[in-house]
């Protein structure tokens, strides 16, 4: 009923107010010194006073009206008449023009210059825009002078309800926790409206649910949704959907409205137990499974989600639990069996266990529900495998004397089959561990047996593998370390620890220390070394020395008397003969060498040589030095004069060094090559008339003596070289012995018939500056520039 009259009360206001605005214009009066101007929806007739009744009287101030009003979107055949502008300067004749400018003048506002009414000539929103500033002025109509100073005033858009609420962030989304208690706040949501807030109940807005009971319920005025019933269990309905209502007028009829749509998921809560699928789980596994094997998985399902749905795995009892063990997957939510330790099909062939799941993570305010775990038994079947050899030990050790036997029995290794249908076993040795094959097995009984001599002090230990295989599948084979241990013999006798020499002084003392000595032993008795130390038989009475046995298990050699003397006997060996203390013992002899030296008065050895005492008395070291660097000084001197005499007494074949014979001989001998340099004499060219002797073959050994030949007749100086060489080339080709003077026409002779004649300068009797080259251009393009050459060379001589 209030909303009804409110409705009819609106309805009633509503051409009142356009009426009014419509009334026809009111005079007031106009402040001091101001025009009348009209500034309100009704229009003012303004009367002017003298100047003496202004003085005299004081004016009465009626209303002043600064605002016009206008609805908005108002819509009709003609524009709305907002307002009128009047001045009582206009008598009536038409001589006053009103003139309007600011916001909006003549595009949204239109005024009569004659009448001053304005009107909207356009449709306005007061959501685009609420007032406008306009400015009104009254000017003489012929010379447009402005009457009295403008007046300013506003014309505000009169709001109605014409926008619907608006949702401007839905749709919304918002959580709740399941099982939460009656009116838990979800969330809250906001509508705006463009209307006028301040004027009527245009943007007063009330909200309400029109779809979503009865689970959530909203407050009217601030839209806060809340739960409508308890316990709302989200693994029943997880998601709702809820349709809100913004409606304005107060939410009275004839209001309007907005709608949006709000999800509201639940969230989980941790409310119920882990529950095991089956009870009974089954699973088989062969007995030769890898420890750590996956066996198989339980799962115990959870109705929440997320960590509220994590759950531990454990055996809580069953004759397997010192076997088995569970682990949990967080991924998969399931619980892994796996295997701890080995299993034997023919000791137990199944295994019962009892797992418990239970929650990790407990909500105390559903504690009340019951234990938020469960329990399943599991079965294991071990299923029969053909299993490897088993060892009766691990590892074996073995000990054996280092002078046994050969083939004798070391030890022995044992192995079976663990399965039911026992296979015979065959033993063998890895030899990649037993290179030297020091040892056998026996392949039925596994017994070690010795191969080769051990010897303690070449290796005390030999570690060996021992392989053994079944007969009926040879892919089943096992391993087993062998470690060998050589025990020790006393085979070996003692010694000097090292090399000594003893150093006697001529002035020691008697009981004087000359050395102490210790002896070694190759063996390792197990009560560690005791050596016994003597001289010989027939040296126990020595008239020089005489040993001693020291507490350290050393020696200790005593010179007897003093006086000894380096020049009646410099060296003394002393035989020592040492035992061990095996069973039996063993002993050898070693001999100490005792030198005599000279000492001086503290001790010190100086000098061990005989030959010192050959020294002429009072001859000093310095002294000599001196003579044996004069007598080598001396000795090289006479060296040098021999060698000397001897070069002088040797010929000189090639008395010129410019000789250019040399310089064939060394660089282009074709004959014998770089290294036959005595297969040839330059002196036989340089005087082949003088060469008569016979020279013998130096560079090979001739297989038979030849006597030497006569001597030639001396022939005149004017011989035919060429003569010459053919006689000794006939003689070289017939004696073996002879020198290959074959390879000298290359190098000493040119032939006959040469155009050029011959380049050499031995046969020339002229000097260098009495020859011309010019005659060399004639030969050819390489003779020519080598003619150029010498003639630059005589032309720079000149110059």
């Amino acid at each position: 009923m209030p909303e009804r009259l409110a409705e009819m009360l609106l309805d009633l206001w509503t051409p009142l107010i356009i009426l009014w605005i419509t009334l026809p214009p009111c005079i007031y009066s106009a402040p001091m010194n101001q025009s009348p101007v009209l500034m309100s929806g009704s229009p003012l007739e303004l009367n002017r006073l003298s100047e003496e009744q202004r003085i005299l009287n004081r004016s009465k101030r009626g209303w002043v009206w600064n605002q016009m009003f206008v609805l908005e979107e108002f819509s009709g055949p003609e524009p709305i008449l907002v307002g009128r502008l009047h001045t009582d300067l206009d008598p009536g004749s038409k001589k006053i023009k009103y003139i309007l400018s600011g916001d909006g003048a003549g595009t949204i506002f239109q005024i009569n210059d004659v009448t001053g009414d304005i009107h909207a000539i356009k449709r306005l929103d007061r959501e685009e825009k609420a007032e406008y500033t306009l400015t009104a002025q009254a000017v003489d109509w012929e010379t447009n002078k402005p009457l009295e100073p403008p007046s300013e005033f506003i014309i505000k858009v009169q709001d109605i309800n014409d926008n619907a609420p608006e949702f401007l962030n839905g749709p919304y989304h918002a959580t709740v926790p399941e099982m939460s208690i009656l009116g838990t706040s979800v969330t809250n949501v906001t509508a705006t409206d463009a209307d006028d807030p301040v004027y009527g109940n245009s943007a007063k807005l009330v909200y309400s649910i029109l779809e979503g009971q009865p689970y959530f319920s909203i407050e009217p005025e601030t839209a806060i949704i809340k739960t409508a019933l308890p316990n709302m269990d989200r693994e029943a309905k997880e998601e709702y959907l809820v349709v809100i209502q913004a409606k304005d007028m107060g939410g009275h009829s004839g209001g309007l409205s907005g709608t949006t749509t709000l999800t509201v998921t639940l969230t989980d809560v941790n409310d119920n137990p882990p529950k095991f699928a089956q009870s009974l789980y089954h699973f088989s596994v062969p007995e030769d499974v890898v420890l750590g094997t996956a066996i198989g998985r339980v799962k115990a399902n959870d109705q929440d989600i997320g960590e509220n749905a994590q759950s531990s795995y454990d055996i809580i009892d069953g004759d397997g639990t010192a076997l088995f063990e569970i682990t949990s997957d967080a991924q998969a939510q399931d619980g892994i069996i796996r295997l701890r330790k080995p299993l034997d099909f023919e000791t137990k062939k199944s295994y019962t266990l009892k797992v418990e799941a239970a929650n990790v993570h407990i909500d105390p305010r559903f504690s009340g529900r019951g234990p938020f775990k469960d329990t399943a038994t599991v079965k294991i079947v071990v299923e029969d495998a053909d299993e490897p050899p088993v060892f009766s030990s691990p590892t074996y050790l073995l000990e054996v004397h280092e002078n046994a036997a050969l083939n004798s029995v070391i030890g022995q290794v044992t192995a079976r089959d663990p399965d039911i249908t026992s296979s015979p076993i065959r033993f063998s040795i890895d030899r990649h561990t037993d290179l030297e094959r020091q040892f056998n097995i026996n392949a039925d009984d596994g017994k070690i047996t010795l191969a080769t001599p051990l010897d303690r002090e070449l290796s005390v230990w030999h570690n060996i593998t021992i392989i053994a295989t079944e007969i009926r599948n040879h892919s089943q084979i096992s391993r087993v370390p062998v470690a060998i241990k050589v025990l020790d013999v006393n085979d070996n006798a003692p010694e000097f620890a090292s090399e000594y020499e003893a150093f006697l002084c001529e002035n020691g003392k008697p009981g004087q220390v000359i050395q102490t000595v210790s002896a070694m032993d190759k063996d390792d008795p197990k009560n560690g070394h005791y050596f016994l130390y003597s001289l010989l038989p027939e040296m126990v009475n020595n008239p020089n020395f005489t040993i001693k046995k020291n507490e350290d298990n050393s020696l200790s050699i005593l010179a007897k008397h003093n006086g000894f003397n380096r020049q009646k006997q410099e060296v003394y060996l002393l035989p020592i003969v040492i035992s061990d203390s095996g069973n039996p013992p063993l002993s050898s002899t070693s001999t100490l060498t005792i030198r005599v030296c000279g000492c001086s008065s503290d001790g010190v050895v100086q000098s061990c040589n005989v030959e010192a005492y050959v020294l002429p008395i009072g001859l000093s070291m310095g002294a000599l030095i001196a003579i044996l660097a004069c007598i080598i000084l001396l000795l090289v001197i006479v060296v040098l004069f021999v060698t000397l005499r001897r070069h002088k007494n040797e010929p000189l074949i090639i008395k010129d060094d410019e000789d250019v014979r040399e310089n064939i001989i060394r660089y282009d001998d074709e004959g014998g090559g770089e290294e036959d340099t005595e297969a040839f004499d330059i002196a036989t060219l340089q005087n082949p008339d003088g060469i008569n002797g016979f020279l013998p073959r130096k560079d090979i050994k001739p297989d038979l003596q030849f006597m030497p030949r006569q001597g030639l007749a001396p022939v005149p100086n004017g011989v035919d070289v060429d003569e010459f060489i053919n006689v000794r080339l006939h003689e070289a080709d017939n004696d073996p012995t002879a020198p290959p003077y074959d390879s000298i026409q290359i190098y000493g002779y040119e032939g006959r018939g040469s155009v050029a004649g011959s380049l050499s300068s031995l046969e020339s009797t002229t000097s260098d500056s009495d020859q011309n080259f010019d005659y060399l251009s004639d030969w050819g393009p390489r003779f020519k520039r080598l003619g150029e050459l010498y003639s630059v060379g005589e032309s720079d001589k000149e110059t």
